[in-house]
């Protein structure tokens, strides 16, 4: 009976642990999501990550759950080199990441305001975003020329084409003569023109920005896990002096 218990047991962690690493793995488009990777320990990457987020994203979006004094505790900077490289839009170090430009400028210009970015890896998830700013592609029928195969239709423009360059999307068709019709699925991205970084140094620029969103969205998350592994431990200790004491008192018991 233990046995069988045991099993089942094992059964029912190991569908749950299946399911968990299941999610996510395809965007609402239906296009399969690329695996970010990043690693919140990377103190490095996430200085460059700031870096990032300051210079491309803080014009439009904010994170306004975040203290400039946070980011220099944990990205082990001083407050000079945070107030000289990283504040563009605050005041003072205690202040959250906030932009200049007006929803109402934002929504007339964009057709929609920007969303805050401070819980948006938790939100989407870190292979959405990475996925996300990897998939531009050329789109003549847009707005702004560009579209984004995870999120079509999207009104947020290529801000980093100039790194990137510019790409095309390749489809493989399948004509439908029944219904007079084309099936398109995507092949893949080809580049149309070439951007200032490499797609190597491209593909490090984005895993170290969605490494420091995914820093913002929980800065307490290091030390979450440390306390977690550190509480697992104890319980582990716990259970094997239980055991061994309810033993002792039983041993007579037949």
């Amino acid at each position: 009976m233990k046995k069988t218990f045991h099993k089942l047991f094992l059964g029912a962690v190991g569908v749950t642990a299946l399911s968990w690493s299941t999610v996510g793995a395809t965007a609402e488009s239906g296009a399969p999501l690329q695996l970010a990777r990043n690693d919140v320990a990377n103190t490095a990457s996430l200085q460059r990550g700031a870096r990032n987020y300051v210079n491309y994203c803080s014009g439009c979006h904010s994170a306004k759950y975040v203290r400039y004094s946070r980011l220099a505790e944990d990205l082990l900077l001083t407050e000079k080199q945070v107030t000289d490289n990283l504040m563009f839009s605050g005041e003072r170090i205690h202040d959250t990441i906030k932009i200049a430009m007006r929803p109402e400028d934002a929504s007339h210009w964009f057709g929609t305001t920007p969303p805050d970015l401070s819980l948006i890896a938790r939100s989407r998830g870190t292979d959405y975003i990475y996925s996300f700013l990897k998939s531009f592609y050329l789109d003549p029928s847009r707005p702004t020329g560009t579209n984004n195969l995870i999120l079509p239709g999207t009104s947020m423009p290529h801000v980093l084409w100039e790194l990137q360059g510019l790409q095309r999307a390749v489809y493989d068709g399948q004509s439908d003569a029944e219904h007079n019709a084309v099936h398109k699925k995507f092949k893949e991205f080809e580049l149309a023109k070439q951007g200032s970084l490499s797609p190597q140094e491209y593909d490090q620029f984005v895993r170290d920005t969605v490494n420091f969103l995914d820093y913002i969205a929980e800065p307490m998350q290091i030390e979450r896990k440390n306390l977690g592994m550190r509480v697992l431990a104890f319980l582990i200790v716990f259970f094997l002096f239980a055991y061994f004491l309810k033993k002792e008192f039983w041993k007579d018991v037949k």
